[in-house]
């Protein structure tokens, strides 16, 4: 919910309490729902989840015009109890203000309805003074994106739009978006109208390296990131994530590693292809079950699952019988679906610690590892202070640059022997060095940022153990599970009577 004049309502409480009790009474039960207030964006809004069973455990069914506006009017009628009816005046100014907007507004978004082979027609009459309106506020408008370089006049009353005008319109607006709630968090302006954003596909294998600035919500309803990043030579950049686990995104401050992502298929895409082609470009769990005894219910439901995402893009088609329809391009289109979701960016991460924490870091740090003559002045200046450091503290000698194998693996050792006593003194427990067929049964109870990468804090009433961080782990923080030392890494076990393995 992100009423226009959230401002105005100030806590969006009592409206979103009033707004469940009107869906109750509309659906006729009452409803299980969570909210939560957001103003990280500039535009107050609220998120609520409703849980998909009515108050006799039945599924809720709820019809889609109401959630396409009828919800949407109810909203609206409860802003206007507490603000007030808009008066003509009053929306005709929202209205106009949209004309110079470096965004993709309502009047563009009606135009673009109305393009046809790029070009929209302007040149009808009006016979109503709402259609004198709205033609003056396209003309308007259009002059706009003119200055813009995405529209120019052709005939008589006839605009030529720039292919992707909207997309550019788009990406303008999420641009000012982030420099506004850049400038409110930090309190200035300084730098930010510099911010370019990072197109992946037009990289053409060329990566940037520097630090995390800040992380900003794209889409929360389906956990899609952007990132605020400088690189080492001053320039900033914004960068789209797509879908990320909110807990794998790396701290501001962190040093990462932005290029172009290689679109793939998942190793699932591949299984349900393979299927397919067996059985005529079908595919379901019993053709799944008879081509692969061995597979678990499980895993063939996750198939389906996956399935069912590609389904909701319009890839694939699920017949009547819950038999799925596989085409012979089936691999190419889930590639390009991962790239979309993933918004077509590999971030790395190289350093979970900023370039001032590694400076006096008593460990091996990312650093240790910048070669001499590297660009950019906050890189040269961290990496003479992080020299100067070690050697004041004895790990490198006045004539040396490069930290040897065993001055190395003691300031490894050292690093980690002080988060094993901080966690051993606060806890009362004891570390657990894991070795080669040993285990340890607990809970994910924190990651570990260190010089020397993440580590996963893993414990149980008598014992803890640091095990290597990877990002397919996380989501599974604060569950039970099974981390065991084997000849080829780590093989961890999501629950403690379940026998799916991550193995590292």
């Amino acid at each position: 919910m992100s009423p226009e004049d959230g401002v105005a309502l100030g806590d969006l409480r009592e409206t979103t309490r009033a707004l469940m009790v009107q869906m109750e009474r509309d659906l006729g039960t009452r409803l299980d729902w969570v909210a939560v207030d957001h103003h990280n964006t500039g535009h107050p809004h609220t998120h609520i989840v409703v849980r998909g069973k009515d108050a006799r455990g039945q599924d809720l069914v709820i019809a889609p015009d109401y959630l396409k506006s009828g919800l949407r009017q109810r909203a609206a009628d409860l802003v206007t109890e507490r603000l007030g009816p808009r008066r003509d005046l009053e929306i005709a100014r929202a209205r106009h203000a949209e004309v110079r907007q470096d965004r993709l507004t309502a009047i563009d978004r009606a135009m673009l309805h109305d393009v046809e082979d790029g070009i929209l027609d302007v040149s009808g009459t009006a016979s109503s003074e709402a259609e004198r309106f709205e033609r003056s506020l396209r003309l308007q408008r259009l002059s706009h994106l003119r200055q813009l370089g995405l529209a120019k006049p052709v005939g008589e009353g006839g605009w030529r739009m720039v292919s992707g005008w909207d997309r550019v319109l788009a990406e303008m607006g999420q641009r000012g978006d982030v420099i506004r709630t850049l400038a409110h968090r930090f309190g200035r302006k300084d730098g930010l109208e510099r911010l370019t954003t990072f197109d992946a596909p037009r990289a053409e294998g060329r990566t940037l390296t520097g630090t995390v600035l800040a992380v900003l919500p794209d889409d929360e309803l389906r956990d899609r990131r952007s990132v605020v990043f400088e690189d080492f030579d001053g320039r900033r950049w914004l960068i789209g994530l797509g879908e990320t686990e909110p807990d794998a995104i790396p701290p501001e401050g962190a040093i990462v590693e932005a290029g172009a992502r290689t679109a793939r298929a998942r190793s699932s895409d591949r299984v349900i292809a393979g299927i397919a082609e067996g059985a005529g470009g079908l595919y379901s769990e019993d053709i799944h079950a008879g081509a692969d005894p061995s597979s678990t219910a499980a895993f063939r439901h996750a198939h389906v699952r996956r399935l069912e995402a590609l389904r909701r893009a319009g890839l694939v088609e699920r017949m009547p019988d819950g038999v799925w329809t596989i085409p012979e391009d089936y691999l190419g289109k889930a590639a390009q679906f991962e790239g979309r979701r993933q918004g077509g960016v590999s971030l790395s991460v190289r350093s979970w610690l900023s370039l001032e924490e590694q400076i006096r870091r008593e460990g091996v740090t990312w650093l240790d590892d910048v070669a001499d003559g590297t660009q950019g002045k906050r890189l040269i200046a961290a990496r003479q202070a992080r020299l100067a450091w070690l050697q004041q503290q004895g790990w490198l000698a006045s004539d040396q640059v490069t930290l040897g194998a065993e001055a190395r693996s003691r300031l490894c050792r050292r690093e980690q022997d002080i988060a094993v006593a901080r966690i051993a003194k606060a806890s009362g427990r004891s570390e657990v060095t894991l070795q080669t067929g040993e285990a340890i049964s607990g809970r994910y109870e924190q990651a570990l940022s260190l010089g020397s990468g993440r580590f996963v804090v893993i414990g149980n009433a008598k014992a803890f153990a640091l095990v290597p961080w990877r990002a397919e782990i996380e989501r599974h923080r604060g569950r039970e599970l099974v981390a065991k030392r084997t000849a080829q890494g780590l093989s961890w076990t999501i629950g403690m009577g379940r026998q799916k393995g991550l193995s590292r």
